[in-house]
């Protein structure tokens, strides 16, 4: 399955400057007005995992195969854009084909670079979040007044509909007003932005000391030292993030965010041919696991061959990792967890 980000922001807060820097290398155009970007940028970024370069050594792997996340460049919205001012309209659609949405805001200070709306991260938070509300609003009202909203049968629809419409109204997310599963369930078809999933990024100065710590529900990244890592050996940016004190690049923290946010998870196979990492969502269970790899593996599914990451490592291998007990073979209920490293049994 594959992952897809939408980076989404007022104009000039360091959108395009974050994404070429995690694309390292210059796709987005950077300028300093605003709608520099007008199409959406899209890139495809490695997921960093330094797993699959130990089993491929243990399996002498022909070539590694990482996961990847899909990174899209929004252009920068502005107040109103849900009635169309600046391109607002266009953009919102975009957010709509994305699984989770990184809100870029503006915490720095450069005089040389124009401010198009941003006042402070707080308000260019809320000016981002009431225009995707009012679209939302937008949809939600053409859906109460549709034909099939209010046909027999449709109660509960109906009633999801009309508590989203209070909602939206009062200025809450989809989200924060779909409490259950099947309230869930009954707004998929709606395809809500608000209903995405969505991480705050502050992007910071270099030398904000936010930097240097912990980050739980708000990532603080500065785009410019990603931009300045983009352009350097991995020995080389690992030097450079230890002599700012940074523990970790941004890109590492928003793929591994994204991955928290949205319940994903990555399992692993390694062989002679390749070493590779697949995602899938917490919880699967082997069989929807396999149709990762192949959608027809789930029907097929037999088994699954499963070691954990660390004692399959401990042990050197397949054999090695059966020879002390390590292997262990699972069926149809068995739920896959984070590094599990696996061969499906397929039948034909």
């Amino acid at each position: 399955m594959s992952l897809k980000c939408g980076i989404v922001g007022l104009p000039n807060v360091g959108k395009s400057t974050l994404f070429n820097a995690l694309l390292k290398r210059q796709q987005a155009l950077v300028a300093n007005y605003p709608f520099a970007t007008i199409e959406p940028n899209v890139g495809v970024v490695e997921v960093p995992d330094e797993r699959l370069r130990v089993l491929a050594e243990i399996s002498h792997s022909g070539r590694i195969v990482p996961a990847t996340v899909e990174f899209v460049d929004i252009a920068g919205l502005v107040a109103g854009a849900a009635t169309g001012a600046g391109l607002g309209n266009k953009f919102l659609t975009y957010i709509r084909e994305v699984d989770v949405i990184l809100q870029v805001v503006r915490d720095f200070e450069d005089s040389e670079i124009v401010k198009e709306g941003s006042v402070n991260p707080e308000s260019d938070y809320a000016v981002i979040e009431t225009e995707l509300i009012l679209k939302d609003l937008e949809t939600i009202k053409r859906v109460m007044e549709s034909k099939d909203v209010k046909a027999k049968g449709m109660e509960k629809k109906r009633g999801v509909v009309e508590r989203l419409f209070a909602g939206l109204n009062g200025g809450k997310p989809a989200r924060e007003v779909l409490k259950t599963e099947e309230d869930w369930e009954l707004a998929r078809d709606l395809f809500l932005l608000t209903a995405k999933k969505e991480i705050k990024v502050y992007n910071v100065a270099e030398n904000d000391p936010r930097l240097k710590g912990e980050m739980k529900d708000t990532l603080y990244i500065c785009a410019k030292v990603e931009a300045e890592l983009s352009s350097l050996s991995e020995t080389d940016a690992k030097e450079y993030l230890q002599e700012l004190g940074i523990k970790t690049s941004g890109l590492d923290l928003l793929i591994k965010k994204a991955y928290e946010t949205l319940g994903l998870i990555s399992f692993l196979t390694t062989g002679e041919m390749e070493s590779r990492a697949w995602t899938t969502t917490k919880g699967a269970k082997a069989p929807q696991a396999a149709a990762v790899i192949h959608t027809d593996f789930e029907k097929k599914f037999i088994k699954a061959k499963v070691c954990g990451y660390d004692k399959f490592v401990e042990a050197g291998g397949w054999k090695e990792a059966s020879d002390k007990g390590w292997v262990r073979f699972e069926g149809k209920e068995y739920e896959m967890k984070d590094g599990d490293v696996v061969e499906f049994m397929i039948g034909s």
